[in-house]
């Protein structure tokens, strides 16, 4: 099968944005590890944090990597879509975490690192859709 143009380009972009994910998954599962396993920070700092970092790292990887080839008009309605879409979902993972860590009292790393699994998950699809459409528009021709 031949992939044309609008098919191209979304299969470009979801390898991207695979990609960057994967990157950014795999340094959240590290990150939280060490912080919550290793050096005792609390479970709901502990994600923040990771997610704090991560975020970093995903807006730099969308921008160079997923969407490159995508309008770079008003950076600065980009970075705070960014951010607000990244707040959102940090206050979905931090509600899951807290909720698996103080609401069913769970304290086993493995049980959190599920926990903090699914959360990255809810948020991966979110921020798909929303990036695509709304953080890195396409340029309409004019």
């Amino acid at each position: 099968m031949h992939l044309r143009g609008g098919g191209r380009r979304i299969v470009r972009e979801l390898s991207g944005f695979g990609l960057v994910g994967g990157c950014c998954f795999v340094l959240d599962l590290v990150l939280f590890q060490l912080l919550y396993a290793r050096l005792g920070v609390d479970a709901v700092a502990a994600k923040a944090l990771t997610t704090l970092t991560t975020t970093t790292v995903a807006f730099a990887g969308h921008r160079l990597i997923t969407y490159r080839g995508r309008s770079r008009a008003r950076p600065g309605r980009g970075y705070l879509l960014f951010a607000a879409v990244n707040g959102a979902t940090l206050l979905l993972g931090l509600a899951i975490i807290g909720f698996v860590r103080h609401g069913l009292g769970q304290e086993d790393a493995l049980v959190l690192q599920a926990a903090n699994l699914a959360s990255i998950a809810a948020g991966t699809a979110v921020r798909f859709v929303v990036y695509r459409r709304w953080v890195f528009p396409e340029t309409v021709p004019g």
